[in-house]
Parts: C-alpha cells; structure tokens; sequence
C-alpha cells in the first residue's frame, strides 16, 4: 500500500484534499474514484524521491474532476459504502 497526499487543481489553485492509501500507483491520464464516490482524472503524479516523510506520504496526485460528460461518469458513479463496503464509511457512531 502507498500512502498518497490528493492535490485538487481548480483553476489556478491547488486545493489539498486528503491523504489516502492506494494499492497501485495511479499514472497521468487516468481517471480515479475518490472517496466522495467522484471520478477524477489525474494530471500528474510526483513522487518523493530520497525523501522519507514523517507522515508517511510518497507522492502527491494532482487531480481535476472530470468533466460531467465524461464516460467515466456514467461507469463508475459508486456509493463507497454499498458498493466497496469501506468499513469506515459503514461505522455506526
């Protein structure tokens, strides 16, 4: 498992989403889900190289939404709950 820190490039900003564990590392010019159960396609992918973070991240993803007409929309529109069973979602309080 990687540990990754989501970068969300919105215009001119870049807006950090969160830090999360993935099991393969994504490339540029994929579409991923998040856990918001939205599809983002990743502009670029920098890794740390050398570097050992004390929070134990390697790379940062830089992702945009994807365009509400995308295909990917349509394919992979998930409730991470029902559909991936996440038992941090599935938590009862």
């Amino acid at each position: 498992m990687y540990k990754i820190l989501i970068m969300l490039h919105d215009g001119d900003d870049y807006i950090r989403m969160n830090k999360v564990y993935i099991e393969s590392m994504p490339v540029a010019g994929q579409y991923i889900i998040h856990s918001d159960g939205l599809p983002y396609y990743v502009e670029e992918v920098t890794t740390f190289v050398g570097y050992v973070s004390s929070k134990g991240a390697i790379a940062i993803v830089v992702v945009h939404p994807a365009d509400k007409d995308a295909e990917v929309n349509k394919l992979y529109s998930v409730d991470i709950a029902r559909d991936l069973d996440d038992p941090e979602y599935n938590k009862k309080d």
